[in-house]
């Protein structure tokens, strides 16, 4: 059913007609206005937990922020009934409230010391994934769901086991070698689409393995790069990585590839603290990309799609791009309203594409607040990769850092024009069940090292305090003993013998 018959539907039922389309109007219009405004509190807190280190005014933004994420969810949910009219919307969104719920609860429970602001902002980002998910397409919404509550239900144990198991660090080659393998697989049992050979159909899934290798990828890195990163080191790991690349490359998965070296080359440089392997992976980068130009035909095609996607190029190779910049530039900066777009013009709209899409209904406002949270996820990350101790596990969270800014920095550029399209989602809001699968992984990993860094602390903290009461009892045991000899000397006087 679609707006029009709903309206009618509306009318019937109700009777005054006027009445009832002003009141959807106002409905529809108003609500647009109070998600951009809720989402941008959210945004602000998200940046305010970083200042000060009071305990208990974290706590109370954590909580404003759920509150927030879950009225956004229930107008939302809303709107789209009131333009469809739908029941199956009505289950969906209880669907969707209770895994928001139960995640929620569930890890603060499992793990009380957890990141509240990683676990509300993955919630976040997932929830605005389910709605415009949703207000494309039904089916997908719904299988979207299964994916992250399977995984974020195996994820509750991801942390335990970065807290319990200190030796990940000592499977390198391991990792190297089942990155390569499941990368391979797809010139065996692979299928083709939207031009990359980088897909293994399994019934009614599919699977993108470079998804799912890219986190042992970093773990594989870490591992190489933890106990040296001299020049035959950087070397031998830059080979393996290469490996991984050219994989990539030859799939024509090349977003995926770009992804891969840029981490590799962040995490050689953050170990090593030299600019010239900087300097020299970024010279090589450029020259790569020369060669890929004059090699892909695909790729000739998407830059030439960026450069002018408008006059006859705009039927042909530039049609995706100028449908999203269209719909950006409708939206402009408050949007249409939920459910009043045309965001199904733009081919693969729920996947490489949302950012557009949200732009388009959502508006700029919103679209800006969602880079921001992105940002402050980032950021986070990185905080928690500089608290680290072990070296192993700070490269890891700085690779899957740099993976995770750098994933969202080449989908908004490849749909803004800023940079030619990758072809690559935009992490927990795309649809795509190797995407959700794989970033859920990602940020319970960080979830597992902030609980490991934040166990060693109070560790430390409660080994210091030892320490002070056992210096404290030495110190009282020697007055002691020096009041009891002081004691001693004052019953007893030396005397001196007597002259003769």
């Amino acid at each position: 059913m679609d707006k029009i018959e709903a309206a009618n539907k509306l009318i019937a039922f109700f009777g005054d007609s006027a009445g009832v389309r002003i009141i959807h109007s106002i409905l529809v219009e108003s609500s647009k206005y109070i998600i951009i405004i809720l989402f941008a509190i959210y945004t602000w807190r998200c940046f305010s937990m970083f200042v000060g280190k009071d305990q208990e005014k974290k706590d109370k933004i954590y909580r404003r922020q759920n509150q927030i994420m879950y009225l956004i969810h229930f107008i939302c949910a809303l709107v789209l009934f009131l333009n469809s009219l739908d029941i199956k919307i009505i289950l969906l969104y209880l669907a969707q409230a209770v895994f928001l719920v139960f995640v929620n609860k569930a890890y603060l429970y499992v793990y009380q010391n957890a990141s509240k602001m990683v676990l509300g902002n993955m919630l976040m980002l997932l929830m605005i994934g389910f709605v415009m998910i949703g207000r494309l397409d039904f089916s997908y919404a719904l299988r979207q769901l299964v994916f992250a509550a399977a995984i974020c239900t195996a994820g509750l144990f991801i942390p335990f086991l970065i807290e319990k198991f200190a030796y990940f660090d000592r499977f390198g080659k391991a990792y190297a070698v089942l990155g390569l393998i499941f990368l391979a697989l797809v010139f065996v049992i692979g299928t083709s689409k939207h031009g990359a050979k980088n897909w293994i159909v399994i019934g009614a899934f599919a699977l993108q393995p470079s998804e799912f290798v890219k986190i042992i990828y970093v773990f594989f890195i870490a591992a190489f790069l933890a106990r040296s990163a001299e020049w035959k080191d950087v070397v031998k790991a830059a080979a393996v990585a290469g490996l991984h690349v050219l994989i990539l490359v030859a799939e024509r998965d090349l977003g995926a590839a770009l992804i891969y070296y840029i981490t590799f080359l962040a995490v050689v440089y953050v170990a090593s603290q030299r600019l010239s392997f900087l300097v020299l992976g970024l010279g090589a980068l450029s020259a790569a990309s020369v060669i890929a130009w004059k090699l892909f035909p695909h790729v000739q095609n998407r830059v030439i799609a960026w450069s002018n996607p408008w006059g006859e190029n705009i039927t042909g190779p530039g049609y995706q791009i100028a449908q999203s910049l269209f719909a950006i530039g409708t939206g402009s900066w408050f949007g249409m309203g939920l459910g009043e777009g045309l965001p199904e013009r733009i081919p693969i709209a729920e996947s490489d594409f949302i950012f557009s899409a949200i732009s388009e209904e959502l508006g700029a406002f919103f679209a800006i607040c969602l880079i921001l949270v992105e940002i402050s996820c980032f950021v986070m990350f990185v905080n928690i990769a500089l608290k680290m101790t072990k070296r192993f596990y700070k490269l890891t969270a700085l690779g899957l850092a740099v993976e995770y800014i750098f994933q969202v920095f080449l989908t908004i550029g490849g749909v803004t024009k800023f940079i030619p399209s990758t072809g690559v989602t935009l992490p927990l809001v795309s649809y795509g069940g190797s995407s959700v699968i794989s970033t859920i992984t990602l940020f319970c990993i960080i979830q597992g090292m902030y609980v490991l860094n934040d166990q060693e602390e109070e560790d430390g903290e409660t080994t210091k305090k030892q320490g002070n009461r056992e210096r404290a009892n030495r110190q009282g045991s020697g007055k002691k003993a020096a009041g009891r000899a002081a004691a001693g000397r004052k019953a007893y006087p030396k005397t001196e013998p007597a002259r003769k």
